[in-house]
């Protein structure tokens, strides 16, 4: 029997893959990426064609053993990692680290974790695509050029520690820009009529100030208002035209990765980095239970800009829709959506990978973030392939003295997709044949034309034009995309980067710019044009797709990037000095207690906090509120035994990793103790004892005695046992007989045997 080894990307993934394929292959994971450049030194021989220094990454060596080891007894090896350019260059440095056995390995992908997929690409198997893989290159050197280089100059002028990136300063600079774009808005007056219009019968319409016969007009001030409503107050409004009609409207296509961070965020306020997270789940594979027949994968792959929909999934659809619905909900030809120009079809658009797991029938094996999202792209999928639907709209015009006041309404004549998914109100607007919107018209009575009505009741509006708003992460998200900014696979980390290095901090849903975020975006502008431009960042992207494509390479494209940049930085670093930059001091109204002086506003690795502003002579801090009100601390307790150290008082304290003991004389006397408990059972990291300790709120928690060497930690209680699916720990569930794994992408759980 062959003994054949597939090394799959994540440990997610391992349970359905290993379900599908049987007993004579081993399936086990990278987890990620095991070699990158060093974190110490740029890693790039710019001189020598750009080639890449690359060593393996910390903490990898244990796994990096168990893969030689494993690909030592293969006869055959599949490289399966994700189905895109980052995963063709993870499947390429294992084969890198495989050394002697990489020989036997071929590299497999797949769409979908299913059963026909996962097998159809096993026995397909190819060479890793060199190109594919230099695009993924050019990319990360690309990016470690610029934010090695550019970052010491920030580090210099501005404040150490600071990062400049490719993508990431274009993204802050675009919500700085948004930003001044509201702090300089001048708003415009202008005005509104709404009226209530009774008829001869009693029958009621709402009319609103269009115009006259002539044209649309806007009301600028009061005289105009007063000037209409001087004409109009004693005269009779006519029904001067009714115009009824059918507007048909077309479904929006299936999900792509933009699009589902935009409704996911309209929809249910989630954040990207968390509908990513959800919808990874959900593509590795869920448990669903015996009913049925364990672990699946979703959805197909959820990194793509493509709108393409196999044969097969159209088919299944089709006798879905036409099962459930009937005939005439099925458009008369099958619908296929054009990706734009920039796309990569690589992979579908976002779908369920099977159709018979509706989202009501496994609902219980979901969480409920992983439910929401799943019923969100099962239905926008089966909807985009559904018959319009048709609606009747009516728009009736009223004249009085010259002037015309206009109502609108409509009824769903046949509901067609709209039967099982709508749009949310700003993709409406888009997806529709005319620009009415339903969600801001109503039914209104049947009109004849010649109907005379009289005034209920009229109501002017002044009202003022509003500045633009911030962007949140889907008006963001939809900004990339339009400017060709970023792949599917950057957009979250892009935004993850910028707000976790404090150039962007969000407000609400809202994002907006720091005083760090402007001051380091006007020193990009100022001395990175190119890369600051839009339009140059879009053609960096379709330089990539170029290299993938294997219509142009690596140091072609790398080269002629260079050349221009190192013009910049030079003239950067010989003219930019430190006191030409100032970052503006956010001021609080607290009064320091120690020295007297106004508390000052500062960012820390743990959020905002207030600091005395004659720091390092005066090292006073504040706790602030999320409100920037001060954070009220606990009276400390006093513990039932003295410091060893000093015979103080010991007390107890809540630091980052829980509870521990502190002397009551600090800082005299430093010493500390941790609040813990010996566990007999061994760290599956590093190997020495296990801990349990007491967070925060008072919960008990396990982590490694070599902390914070050793990071490894968990709520639930460590075991002996390992994991049959991925080998990993398993931890029994607090006052539960339940054994689960470690891991958090493996789902397997068993019941205990009170043994």
């Amino acid at each position: 029997m062959a003994n054949n080894l597939v090394i799959l990307e994540s440990p997610g993934k391992i349970g359905a893959v290993k379900s599908y394929l049987g007993s004579n292959y081993k399936v086990i994971a990278s987890v990620g990426h095991v070699r990158d450049l060093p974190k110490s030194t740029l890693g790039i021989d710019i001189d020598n064609g750009f080639s890449a220094h690359y060593i393996n990454i910390r903490g990898k060596g244990d796994l990096i053993k168990e893969l030689k080891k494993e690909a030592k007894n293969a006869d055959k090896i599949y490289l399966a990692t994700d189905p895109d350019r980052e995963g063709e260059a993870i499947s390429w440095h294992l084969a890198s680290v495989l050394g002697e056995y990489s020989n036997k390995a071929k590299r497999v992908s797949f769409n979908e974790i299913t059963k026909s997929a996962v097998r159809d690409g096993i026995k397909h198997p190819r060479d890793i695509d060199m190109n594919i893989v230099n695009s993924q290159q050019a990319r990360r050197i690309l990016d470690r050029i610029v934010g090695y280089k550019i970052s010491p100059i920030l580090w210099k002028t501005v404040k150490s520690g600071l990062s400049a990136g490719r993508v990431q300063s274009v993204a802050t600079k675009i919500i700085v820009e948004r930003e001044q774009e509201i702090n300089s808005f001048v708003p415009v007056e202008y005005w509104t009529i709404s009226t209530e219009l009774k008829g001869k019968n009693g029958k009621t319409v709402q009319a609103h100030f269009y115009g006259d016969t002539k044209k649309k007009i806007k009301i600028k001030n009061k005289k105009q208002v007063d000037e209409i409503l001087s004409t109009i107050k004693n005269n009779r409004f006519n029904a001067c035209e009714v115009k009824e009609g059918t507007k048909h409207r077309t479904p929006a296509p299936p999900f792509i990765t933009s699009s589902l961070l935009q409704e996911a965020s309209r929809r249910y306020n989630f954040q990207s980095q968390r509908t990513m997270k959800v919808a990874q789940e959900l593509y590795e594979g869920i448990n669903l239970g015996s009913e049925f027949n364990g672990t699946h994968g979703l959805i197909t792959y959820m990194r793509t800009d493509s709108l393409r929909v196999s044969a097969e999934a159209q088919s299944n659809a089709k006798d879905f829709i036409i099962s459930k619905y009937g005939k005439e909900y099925y458009p008369p030809k099958t619908r296929y959506y054009k990706s734009k120009g920039d796309a990569q079809d690589a992979h579908e658009a976002i779908r369920p990978s099977y159709l018979e797991f509706e989202p009501t029938k496994i609902k219980k094996a979901l969480t409920p973030d992983q439910f929401k999202l799943y019923k969100l792209i099962w239905d926008r999928f089966i909807a985009s392939q559904m018959a319009s639907a048709e609606i009747n709209t009516v728009i009736a015009d009223f004249e009085n003295k010259g002037y015309i006041f206009r109502s609108s309404g409509y009824s769903v004549k046949f509901p067609g997709y709209m039967a099982i998914y709508e749009e949310s109100a700003d993709e409406t607007v888009k997806n529709t044949d005319d620009a009415f919107d339903p969600e801001k018209n109503a039914k209104i009575p049947e009109i004849q034309k010649g109907d005379n009505f009289i005034i209920s009741s009229i109501e002017p509006k002044q009202h003022f034009t509003e500045p633009p708003l911030r962007y949140d992460e889907a008006t963001l998200i939809d900004f990339f995309k339009e400017k060709g900014i970023g792949r599917p696979s950057t957009y979250t980390p892009t935004i993850t980067v910028i707000i976790s290095r404090g150039y962007v901090e969000r407000e609400g849903r809202f994002l907006k710019p720091t005083p760090l975020g402007e001051v380091t975006t006007k020193i990009m502008n100022s001395y990175f044009t190119d890369i600051m431009d839009y339009k140059f960042t879009a053609h960096m992207e379709d330089m990539l797709d170029t290299i993938e494509h294997g219509n142009v390479s690596l140091e072609e494209v790398l080269s002629h990037f260079y050349n221009d940049f190192k013009v910049e930085l030079d003239k950067a670093m010989d003219t930019l000095e430190k006191n030409d930059v100032e970052i503006p001091i956010e001021q609080t109204d607290i009064i320091c207690e120690k020295c007297g002086k106004i508390m000052v506003i500062k960012n820390g690795k743990f959020g905002k906090f207030a600091a005395c502003p004659d720091y390092p002579k005066c090292k006073n801090t504040k706790t602030l509120n999320k409100d920037g009100s001060i954070k009220e601390q606990p009276e400390a307790k006093i513990a039932d035994f003295k410091c060893e150290l000093c015979g103080s008082d010991m007390i107890i304290r809540q630091g980052k990793f829980g509870t521990f003991y502190a002397c009551s004389n600090y800082p005299t006397c430093k010493f500390t103790k941790a609040k813990t408990r010996p566990t007999g059972i061994m760290c599956p990291k590093c190997g020495k004892e296990i801990l349990e300790r007491e967070g925060k709120s008072g919960k008990e928690f396990y982590s490694c005695s070599d902390y914070p060497e050793c990071d490894f930690s968990v709520w639930d209680m460590p075991t002996h046992r390992k994991c049959p699916l991925c080998g990993d720990m398993l931890l029994k569930k607090k006052n539960k007989d339940i054994y689960i794994c470690r891991n958090p992408k493996c789902n397997y759980k068993e019941k205990s045997n009170n043994d």
